[in-house]
């Protein structure tokens, strides 16, 4: 039985970002905003006598509805860093309401690859989605074959 999350339920720290993809919606003036990840479902304690965290990850498809606003901010020359997959440091909400009365949420994305990284927008909600069983491994994100075709 699949259990419904609130957003208070997960943490996207250290998640990969492989892909994003904008989806424009019917309405013309909002649409999806999709990240393809890498989820750490849970951080595995070092195992004895060693000083590393194991991960377990699960390929994802991250998805805010109703998206306007977008602004992404993404600098790898700033930092001379390798040619690396985004991570994101934290996901923020705060609630908006306009003065018609439609709630939606602003949206913070920062990054802490590429550092200083962000991505902001308005959106109604989101979803997300693992596309396969989980594996345990030492990195914090999935090598292209343990993540199959899941780039958008």
């Amino acid at each position: 039985m699949s259990q419904v999350k609130r957003f208070e339920d997960y943490c996207w720290h250290d998640n990969a970002i492989h892909a994003f993809r904008m989806v424009q919606g019917a309405d013309g003036c909002t649409g999806d905003l999709v990240l393809d990840i890498d989820h750490i479902v849970e951080w595995l304690s070092p195992p004895e006598n060693a000083t590393a965290y194991h991960f377990r990850l699960a390929p994802a498809l991250l998805t805010f509805h109703e998206v306007s606003d977008l602004v992404v901010s993404i600098d790898y020359g700033a930092h001379s860093l390798a040619f690396q997959p985004m991570a994101i440091h934290d996901i923020r909400r705060e609630e908006v309401t306009y003065p018609n009365g439609y709630t939606s949420f602003a949206w913070t994305i920062e990054l802490n690859i590429p550092m200083a990284g962000h991505m902001t927008f308005h959106a109604s909600g989101f979803t997300q989605t693992v596309n396969s069983e989980s594996v345990v491994s030492r990195m914090q994100s999935l090598s292209p074959s343990q993540r199959g075709s899941l780039l958008l």
